[in-house]
């Protein structure tokens, strides 16, 4: 059993090329030993043939009236031919030919053809193997002729002989050959095995990308499947491992913006704090003063957290987990938002155009978030005086069905616009356009990643297009069904 797991494990570890050669070898031997064992079969049939029909020519020459011999043997046999009387037990030698020595295998032949011809092979002592022919001839007499088999065994040896060495030499040349060959179509998986060892050496951790791909030709049909099938892996792992990189990038800057963030109106406060203790003793009327930037900076802190939440909340969660869904008429949410823009921002003039009713399957409280971020947006990067238009209106393909509808919401303003390369990361968290620290105007820097995540938590799109004197996001919502 030792042995068997012994042989069955250094199989295992047996390279494919040379497993596959042995594997043809092995079937070549099956399929030799059958051709051979067919192709002896066959030719001896046909000599015993032939030897049986020289014995039947030999026999009609001897007996013509079945009593005397007229003509000879063929040459290339020894043959032994007599006349036997069964009653008597008597044999006679016909003319040409010979008796053996022993007698009694040819006699029992003669007794079984009493009545009918014996084609029987037998084994005389001394003398070899012979191919025995009896056949009656009147009354008790028995006319019997044997042939020597040694020159058939001979050529039927002579053949096996052939054929071993013909299919030994046919069976080293497969081996030998089918191993070159099967080596050079299985090429292409020891590159590619190659390349696997070579990005398994290098270190991720440092370097993600994999410019590593296998190359090559040849193998056939399945190894170019393989070969593509191993390099559309490996390019979806270099993507992966990008991502991930970006990822963790963006979650680096992100901590770092946050942390920044947070400092600055800790630090405010802290200051202001220490302010309000002095003037508690020293300046009593300026407490007020120094507890309203508290409350300022306090305000501005908890604007950033909730933001921070939101976001953390959108990332970690389903959409409609995240979201108390309820069908909406967005019109409302506009005008809504509208009042409270043109109330707390008299010095930007606002523009509604409702074109078309739209309800939507929203949370209007985020949705609702999503048109004031818009607005301020505006607000906050445009000088006073700046027209900003709200624009509600509803587009279907005309191509599709109705359930395809959008709801369509633009909020445009006449500003100074936003650069391309800027409108690319406009979305990014913490990303401003001034790229600058200061937070004089008071934004956080997330107002729109909050818009981007509600919109895709909503089943839609944001987009922003700019230029001087024009800037546009628009928001896309599917219609409620």
């Amino acid at each position: 059993m030792k042995l068997l797991r012994r042989w069955y494990g250094a199989w295992r570890r047996t390279r494919l090329g040379t497993r596959l050669a042995l594997g043809l070898a092995a079937l070549a031997l099956v399929v030799f030993a059958v051709v051979g064992t067919v192709t002896v079969g066959i030719m001896h049939g046909y000599l015993d043939r032939r030897l049986d029909d020289q014995l039947v020519k030999s026999q009609v020459s001897q007996v013509p009236r079945l009593r005397t011999w007229h003509g000879s043997p063929q040459p290339v046999f020894s043959w032994y031919s007599g006349v036997f009387d069964v009653t008597n037990g008597v044999a006679t030698p016909q003319p040409g030919g010979l008796l053996p020595t022993e007698l009694k295998p040819l006699a029992k032949v003669a007794t079984d053809a009493t009545r009918t011809e014996v084609l029987r092979t037998v084994y005389l002592r001394g003398e070899g193997t012979f191919r025995v022919r009896a056949c009656p001839v009147d009354g008790d007499t028995v006319l019997v002729s044997a042939a020597p088999q040694d020159t058939l065994d001979s050529t039927v040896n002579q053949l096996i002989a052939v054929e071993v060495v013909a299919f030994l030499l046919a069976l080293a040349v497969l081996v030998i050959g089918g191993g070159l060959v099967l080596r050079r179509g299985l090429r292409p998986l020891g590159d590619m095995a190659g390349t696997a060892h070579d990005i398994a050496s290098q270190d991720l951790t440092v370097n993600a990308d994999l410019p590593l791909r296998a190359s090559g030709a040849g193998g056939g049909a399945e190894v170019e499947e393989l070969r593509t099938a191993f390099n559309v892996m490996l390019a979806h792992i270099d993507t992966s491992l990008a991502a991930r990189t970006a990822a963790n990038e963006r979650l680096r800057r992100f901590v770092a913006d946050a942390s920044h963030e947070l400092r600055t109106p800790l630090t405010s406060i802290r200051g202001y704090a220490d302010l309000f203790r002095y003037a508690a003793a020293n300046e009593p009327a300026e407490r007020e003063a120094h507890l309203a930037k508290i409350r300022d900076e306090t305000a501005r802190m908890s604007v950033l957290v909730d933001d921070l939440l939101l976001l953390a909340r959108l990332d970690s969660t389903t959409e409609e987990a995240a979201l108390r869904l309820a069908d909406v008429e967005l019109a409302d949410l506009v005008t809504a938002a509208a009042d409270a823009f043109r109330a707390g921002r008299p010095d930007h003039p606002l523009t509604v155009e409702l074109r078309a009713p739209a309800v939507v399957r929203a949370d209007p409280a985020r949705l609702r978030q999503v048109l004031d971020n818009l607005l301020t947006n505006a607000a906050v990067h445009t000088p006073p005086g700046t027209p900003v238009s709200v624009e509600l209106d509803t587009e279907s393909d005309t191509e599709s069905d109705t359930e395809s509808a959008e709801a369509v919401v633009r909020v445009a303003d006449a500003g100074p616009g936003i650069a391309p390369e800027d409108q690319e990361r406009i979305f990014d968290r913490f990303y401003r356009v001034d790229h600058s620290r200061t937070r004089g105007n008071g934004g956080t820097g997330l107002g729109l990643s909050v818009v981007r995540s509600l919109v895709l938590a909503h089943e839609g799109t944001v987009e922003v297009a700019g230029e001087p004197g024009r800037t546009v996001f628009t928001v896309r919502l599917p219609l409620a069904r």
